[in-house]
């Protein structure tokens, strides 16, 4: 006998077979690419590889909604036309605003930030409750549409090398921007999506301090994410560096390091990803926690606006 609860257990695993066929799809697709050789197959290759993690996220999300006011067009709509919109309008803005200096990572999250925090209040604008949740929500789906463009055009610059096409290039670093997609953009414009959103169940955005100090916090989690190669280059330098490198360094050359100095700048990178990792979560996890949940509509509310969806 069927329990009333089970369609929505079921509802809820749709994100984990979003993810288990769009991987059986991928290694499908690596592995007759490799095979066969077939360059037309790289498209294909490229999408799937691009695109698995953040819809397989945004799924996840979209079920955790907290209002009727989500749907799966506007999901859709913020995912892709927020992504393209926040890809566009930050390859313009770094372009024309953006030179070689010792900030250039900071202006990078500035501007990717900062554009997909228009792009989301653009496209949210006529939600008539503004919950927290959904703002979270509604954020992670721009982050994952920006991320998943941006990994696609990664991805096939990757397959470009000196030596000719690379499909074990491409490969690596679809798998590399997959592993870590969740803790990036999508996690970053999740944070600012939920403080555009607070306080809950109001009609319009609140552009306050806490705004503007939230954008600031998640910019410089993500030039700190950008630039984490280079600050364990540095630390490695100066922890271990040596006085022939000193000389080659003052004389313009970049000296090359030991296998030593290979280990530690390799851990020191990663660690420093794990930590602004962990903060980044941290933050999400407090804002949504101390979020409080929307009360569902009442009839009147959906008179007056027509909005008749069904809250979860």
């Amino acid at each position: 006998m069927t329990t009333v609860g089970t369609p929505r257990r079921v509802q809820r695993r749709a994100w984990l077979r979003i993810f288990t066929s769009g991987l059986l799809l991928w290694v499908l697709t690596v592995a007759v690419t490799f095979v066969t050789g077939n360059p037309n197959l790289v498209p294909t290759l490229v999408l799937l590889g691009s695109f698995l993690v953040p819809v397989t996220f945004v799924a996840w999300a979209f079920e955790r909604r907290d209002t009727g006011e989500i749907n799966a067009e506007l999901i859709l709509n913020t995912f892709i036309t927020g992504g393209v919109l926040g890809v566009l309008a930050a390859s313009l803005l770094e372009q024309y605003l953006l030179h070689p200096s010792p900030g250039l990572f900071f202006g990078v999250g500035l501007i990717e930030e900062g554009v997909k925090l228009v792009a989301l209040a653009w496209l949210t604008r006529r939600l008539h409750v503004k919950s927290v949740r959904d703002g979270m929500i509604l954020g992670a789906s721009v982050g994952f549409g920006f991320a998943a463009f941006e990994s696609a055009g990664y991805a096939f610059t990757a397959l470009f090398t000196e030596h000719g096409l690379s499909l074990m290039q491409l490969v690596e670093t679809e798998l590399l921007r997959g592993l870590l997609s969740p803790v990036g953009h999508g996690l970053w414009t999740a944070i600012l999506g939920g403080v555009l959103f607070s306080p809950s169940t109001r009609e319009h955005f609140l552009l306050s301090g806490r705004l503007f100090v939230a954008y600031l916090g998640v910019s410089l989690l993500h030039a700190l994410w950008d630039s984490m190669h280079q600050i364990a280059m540095i630390l490695t330098l100066l922890w271990t560096g040596t006085a022939w490198q000193y000389n080659l360094l003052a004389r313009g050359y970049l000296p090359q390091p030991t296998e030593t100095q290979v280990r530690l700048m390799t851990f020191l990178d990663w660690a420093g990803l794990i930590v602004v990792a962990v903060v980044g979560v941290g933050w999400l996890l407090f804002e949504w926690y101390r979020a409080p949940r929307s009360r569902p509509p009442t009839a009147a509310w959906r008179i007056s606006t027509g909005n008749w969806a069904t809250p979860t």
